[in-house]
């Protein structure tokens, strides 16, 4: 399947999830990072899910960093260029969501991308090789490109990995991690 094709796929099933199924799957996810050797870092990126787009619901996550003490970076994207400016969320943080539903900070204290140790991924299908399919905009592929190569990259995925191979252009960065609620793809070679 393309990306197109992929993407329309993907929102479909989003689509059908009820709100409790949200959360049960957003929990599990929450609960498979767990297990995960990566909480030894500072600076965890984080998305805020768009709920039209039935995104994984990152509030679980965020308890999780808060409770760890990290320090937690969330983004505010400028449609004109594809580009985001990155955050410290702190209790003083005022979130609005923008014109497309992106709940973003107002402002803040920014962060330098070069502090960010671990960057968690929105995505619509990914496969078996780390490739993820977004919404096509290149927000997060500009973003990825812009961190260190010592950056992990985790994606957060209601549905496990695509058998075929997604097709991916030369600034596609493939991911480190994806965690469905059934299970934690690894995709370095140290694993």
């Amino acid at each position: 399947m393309n990306k197109k094709a992929l993407r329309d796929h993907y929102k479909k099933l989003r689509s059908i999830l009820n709100d409790i199924e949200i959360d049960e799957r957003s929990i599990a996810i929450a609960n498979r990072l767990l297990q995960l050797s990566i909480w030894d870092f500072s600076y965890y990126h984080l998305f805020l899910p768009i709920e039209k787009q039935r995104e994984v619901d990152t509030e679980f996550v965020l308890n999780i960093l808060s409770g760890k003490d990290k320090n937690v970076i969330i983004s505010k994207s400028d449609f004109k260029d594809h580009s985001m400016q990155h955050f410290l969320l702190t209790d003083n943080t005022k979130i609005k969501p923008n014109s497309y539903g992106i709940p973003e900070p107002v402002d803040g204290i920014e962060v330098p991308i070069s502090k960010i140790d671990v960057v968690f991924v929105p995505l619509l299908a990914f496969d078996k090789k780390g490739n993820r399919v977004g919404y096509g905009k290149g927000f997060y592929d500009r973003f990825l490109n812009q961190c260190s190569e010592k950056t992990l990259k985790i994606g957060l995925s209601f549905f496990d990995a695509e058998e075929e191979t997604i097709d991916v252009s030369e600034f596609d960065k493939p991911l480190d991690y994806c965690i469905t609620p059934n299970k934690a793809y690894s995709f370095t070679t140290s694993d």
